[in-house]
């Protein structure tokens, strides 16, 4: 018997183009019962990340792949399949490295493989949607003599900063070349906003001596977050006329229209200069996920809505207000390839009402004493509005704290 361990040393969330860096261990364990006759033998070990894709059938229509038919192993399982037995398409995989040939175990010995990769920057990220869904693994391979492969899989989670898939997702497996993490891959990620050029970005410490290796290892993940903070931190006043077809409502305030995961979007209402009561409102925060025109099952079907989070509130007599919605850091930010597209807004529903502001409370006596009671009924009219808004990712740390994944899995062979 044999464990095998395998370990993230910095969380299982990345940014594409990082380098994803895993200890693998192998261990022969040491029982009351061994004795020199109980070494282990394993013939080989090989490691692999992929990406594969899922697909709902009732809302994608996607055409026939001849990758499909790498999905399932071989029946005598002498080839290593990272992707073996699992349901959908491995539309990207990095080339497969060999951790070791001919590995032999005394009882209580262990050894340990560091196995390094970097991600391909022309992905698309981790996502979970209704319609389609990404999932990206590190698969290693072990096989011992005259036995068939085990495999164990390390699922992890990747942020995408550029935001669309430069590869068609339906492609077959490919072997991605390496990217160098020196590289300012992720800058059209952010192509819409502009930079000043005679700042440094990526932050930097005069005190301290780093080498060479390591300034390149952390200069994406730096570089990434300095850019992220500069997208997310501007902030300029956008207000809006909130109006039906029968006059104005008020008017709402937001200072930003570009969050990273983990932000909270804030907005305040302001209802004493509308000619319209408001006698309840609600904002959602929601993703809209849509399959481009050619992959839709049927012509013109509806776009998937999902909300992460409400803010539902009575304002009539209300002068001002405002909500404050988090953004889940386990949320995918905003990304495009060519299955599918996600957007983020916030859903406001208004209800106000029909009559004039006189006529929502009644007088309830003659006396000296008046007491005013609400009405027990009254017309009311409803709208909504959506106002589009941009998520980007955040630092790939900060995700790793609420990460459903585990750094550390293990089987035993």
């Amino acid at each position: 018997m044999i464990e095998v361990l395998a370990k993230l040393g910095r969380g299982p969330v990345f940014l594409a183009g990082e380098v994803l860096e895993c200890v693998i261990t192998f261990t022969n364990p040491l029982s009351a019962s061994s004795t020199s006759a109980s070494s282990e033998m394993l013939a080989w070990a090989s490691a692999q990340i992929h990406c594969q894709f899922h697909a709902s059938e009732n809302r994608v229509a996607l055409p026939p792949s001849d990758g499909s038919k790498h999905d399932v192993q071989a029946e005598n399982e002498t080839v290593f399949v990272p992707n073996r037995g699992e349901r959908g398409q491995c539309i990207l995989s990095t080339p497969p490295k060999i951790l070791f040939c001919d590995l032999r175990l005394d009882p209580g010995e262990s050894k340990s493989y560091s196995y390094c990769e970097t991600l391909p920057v022309d992905g698309p990220p981790s996502f979970r949607g209704q319609s389609v869904k990404y999932v990206y693994k590190l698969t290693i391979g072990c096989q011992r003599v005259n036995s068939p492969i085990k495999l164990l899989r390390v699922p992890f989670r990747v942020l995408v900063l550029h935001g669309e898939a430069t590869h068609h997702p339906l492609c077959t497996t490919h072997q991605a070349a390496p990217c160098p993490t020196d590289t300012l891959t992720l800058s059209p990620g952010l192509k819409d906003y502009q930079f000043p050029q005679d700042e440094a970005v990526a932050p930097s410490n005069p005190f301290l001596e780093e080498e060479e290796s390591l300034k390149k290892d952390s200069r994406l993940a730096d570089l990434a977050t300095e850019l992220l903070m500069v997208a997310t931190s501007r902030r300029s006043l956008h207000l809006y006329n909130i109006s039906n077809t029968r006059g104005k409502v008020g008017t709402f305030c937001i200072f930003k229209t570009v969050y990273k995961i983990g932000e909270d979007v804030i907005g305040t209402f302001n209802f004493s200069e509308g000619d319209i009561p408001c006698l309840q409102f609600s904002v959602s925060l929601q993703t809209e996920e849509s399959i481009q025109e050619e992959f839709q099952r049927r012509r013109g079907q509806p776009v998937s809505f999902t909300t992460h989070a409400r803010h539902q509130e009575s304002c009539l007599h209300t002068a001002q207000s405002s909500f404050s919605l988090p953004i889940p850091l386990s949320s995918t930010p905003g990304f495009t390839t060519n299955i599918v597209s996600l957007k983020w807004r916030l859903h406001f529903e208004f209800v106000t009402s029909g009559e004039s502001a006189g006529t929502c409370l009644v007088r309830g006596g003659q006396s000296e004493a008046v007491t005013w009671t609400g009405v027990e009924q009254m017309e009311v009219d409803t709208f909504s509005w959506d106002l589009p808004i941009k998520v980007l990712p955040t630092n790939p740390i900060l995700a790793s704290y609420v990460s459903q994944f585990s750094s550390t899995n293990s089987i035993t062979i």
